[in-house]
């Protein structure tokens, strides 16, 4: 595994450890695939529409979604900063929330392979404190779906 100097944590950002019942193949696969990929981002009430989507896997490349809800359409726009398969993702992103816009924020996410399971640590930011909560809570609820499209048998 390539190692990462990251930045340090701080109260500006999120910073969340998860480990999911897949190989590292199949979880690096719900950041990467469109169609899956569209499938969990969001916390719970939120869809994404899997034409929305663009992952350009590598470097300078786009990562790209719209969220959508009762109240309106929220774009992501990310370009990847550092991409190496199945280990590592980074990126930048813009992003329109029901709360107002965020901009210049950090995406790294590391892919720990422990065989049968996949441990995840996701580092965002940096973010003023009401988005850093907001963006947190979404990330555990995207989790969620990830854990129920696993159990259900997505791979």
């Amino acid at each position: 595994m390539t190692e990462h100097v990251l930045p340090e944590v701080t109260d500006r950002d999120v910073y969340i450890t998860r480990s999911f019942t897949a190989p590292v193949a199949v979880v690096w696969k719900f950041w990467t695939d469109p169609e899956l990929l569209a499938q969990w981002f969001g916390p719970h009430g939120v869809s994404v529409d899997p034409a929305t989507v663009t992952v350009e896997p590598r470097a300078g490349g786009a990562w790209n979604l719209e969220m959508h809800d009762d109240n309106g359409v929220y774009p992501v726009q990310s370009t990847i900063v550092e991409i190496v398969e199945h280990e590592y993702l980074e990126g930048v992103l813009a992003a329109q929330t029901a709360a107002g816009d965020i901009e210049h924020v950090y995406l790294r996410v590391q892919f720990h392979d422990h065989g049968d399971t996949t441990r995840v640590a996701l580092h965002q930011g940096p973010f003023d404190p009401e988005f850093r909560d907001m963006t947190k809570a979404g990330w555990l609820e995207s989790f969620e779906k990830i854990d129920t499209l696993i159990e259900g048998g997505i791979r």
